[in-house]
């Protein structure tokens, strides 16, 4: 088998309301793709934000006594931790300048997915901007699955994906955030390995596996890449969701 991922051409800086479909439609143009059944579409999420006015000035958020009591333990602007406050279920970590929470979306994750990096637009000042993360990000996905489907007659996946820090390991990885028509895992368990042996316990974070593949193929600074075109999956294409990753709490021996 082979795996191939493309990072898409000529995406512009995307603004509120564009139209992501026709925008990634004309890339794989410019990129001399063609899309197939089974193909699969990553999206970087601050994309997706961007067109769905996710992105907020700091100069019109007031902060609350609980938000800047925790600004000052954290070191951090209480007008952000106002957004993580409002963004997050529950606050489980900090130390200074960061903030572990459980976002709204179910998943844990640090600084409520709230990003200064490349957000501000012409003539903003990058220090005033922030971008929140995808209200639904699976209804994203199927809302832009379903209109690049119905302008192509193909069948295909499409993945929003963030970089998310891991408990017990430095730096951050690419991981799905949102998903339609690919599945998020994959249960392999009453399958055989080569000796026969009955698996008991193996599942597959498949979205998650591909988020990190794309990762790297987007880069994570000024690459200006945030689309890849993904041939090649090498499991059969189903609806998802992000709460197949997510682990309930109940099952969290680590909360």
């Amino acid at each position: 088998m082979s795996l191939v991922l493309t990072s898409l051409e000529n995406i512009p800086l995307i603004r509120r309301d564009d139209n992501l479909a026709d925008i990634v439609l004309k890339s794989l143009q410019d990129t001399g793709l063609e899309l197939q059944d089974n193909d699969i579409l990553v999206l970087a999420q601050k994309i997706i934000s961007k067109t769905e006015g996710r992105k907020v000035n700091l100069t019109t958020v007031s902060p609350s006594p609980h938000a800047i009591e925790l600004a000052q333990q954290t070191e951090k602007d209480p007008r952000v931790v106002e957004l993580m406050l409002q963004e997050s279920n529950e606050i489980l970590r900090t130390r200074v300048g960061t903030i572990i929470v459980e976002h709204k979306l179910g998943f844990i994750c640090a600084n409520a997915g709230i990003d200064h990096s490349n957000v501000a637009g012409d003539g903003d000042s990058a220090e005033e901007w922030v971008l929140l993360l995808p209200e639904d990000p699976d209804r994203s996905c199927a809302l832009l699955r379903n209109e690049i489907e119905s302008k192509t007659g193909k069948h295909i996946g499409v993945v929003i994906i963030d970089s998310h820090g891991r408990a017990w390991r430095n730096g951050t990885v690419g991981v799905a955030i949102g998903m339609s028509g690919v599945p998020g895992i994959i249960d392999k368990r009453g399958d055989k390995d080569l000796f026969g042996y009955t698996l008991r316990i193996t599942i597959i974070g498949a979205a998650d596996e591909l988020a990190a593949a794309a990762s790297l193929v987007m880069g994570q600074a000024s690459e200006g890449r945030p689309v890849v075109h993904v041939r090649g999956f090498p499991y059969p294409l189903q609806e998802g969701s992000i709460k197949e990753l997510i682990r309930p709490k109940e099952q969290d021996m680590f909360r």
